[in-house]
């Protein structure tokens, strides 16, 4: 992906192949809100976890005390690596907000991302309620706080994200991935939302690319995909990439629009 420019709240990534895809940056007060709700969890967990400390606490305060400050740390910043590892970017905060973490390029999540912003976002808390981090949000166009910076991630709004037309695409004849519905549910389960729309996205500009530029930008979908479910080899045998990428968005958007009628599961 080559470097992301932002205009009016708008994260616009641009591919080398000249696709631009557009996601909508999170602001201030979902962020907030988010990070309270987040807060209030931790603080529910940590006091169920303190209860175990008693004993301790009574018998030597100042241990107790000590043990009690590494507890909420672990807890905290635990939280926040553990969900949004496992939820693509999302935790219960940014979830019920519609918000989700990302790479800054547009590229996959990776774990070291993930630790290093919650790491520092102990930084960002300084030296109250998220001054620190407030102000670097505040300070650049991105809205990223110092974890963000560091891990090269920004937090986007996907709550009312926009499905496309994926009548556009036409009626795929058949698509060998239906023989194991089991997968598919795990498919659309795995994917989230933004990495089916520009799926979506690629499939219908497919005739503004060239056939090297199309290899690739397929290519590189396909082996994401690849990673979130495996099909067995029977049903990917003599797909091309971009056969692959079709048939993962017919799987996604086909079911989710017999069961929820809107095309897009969330």
């Amino acid at each position: 992906m080559n470097p992301t420019s932002l205009a009016f709240g708008t994260l616009k990534i641009t591919t080398p192949e000249g696709i631009t895809f557009s996601i909508r940056l999170a602001g201030p007060l979902s962020r907030g809100m988010a990070a309270a709700l987040d807060f209030a969890l931790v603080l529910v967990v940590c006091r169920m976890l303190s209860k175990g400390l008693a004993p301790l606490e009574a018998a030597l305060p100042d241990l107790g005390a000590a043990f009690g400050m590494i507890l909420h740390f672990v807890v905290s910043v635990g939280y926040g690596m553990a969900l949004e590892w496992r939820f693509q970017g999302q935790t219960v905060g940014k979830r019920v907000m519609g918000l989700r973490v990302m790479d800054a390029r547009g590229l996959h999540l990776t774990h070291s991302q993930v630790v290093l912003r919650n790491l520092l976002r102990v930084v960002d808390l300084l030296p109250l309620v998220y001054a620190v981090g407030g102000v670097a949000c505040l300070a650049n166009r991105r809205g990223q706080r110092l974890g963000d910076l560091a891990a090269g991630t920004v937090v986007v709004s996907v709550a009312a994200e926009a499905v496309p037309d994926v009548h556009a695409l036409g009626a795929l004849r058949y698509n060998s991935f239906r023989q194991y519905p089991h997968l598919e549910a795990r498919l659309r389960q795995k994917v989230s939302a933004a990495e089916a729309n520009l799926a979506v996205s690629a499939l219908l500009r497919r005739e503004d690319l060239e056939e090297a530029a199309a290899a690739e930008v397929f290519g590189e979908m396909a082996a994401t995909f690849r990673k979130r479910v495996r099909f067995p080899e029977e049903a990917e045998q003599g797909l091309s990439s971009e056969q692959y990428v079709r048939n993962v968005v017919d799987s996604i958007f086909r079911s989710a629009s017999r069961s929820e009628g809107s095309g897009l599961r969330r």
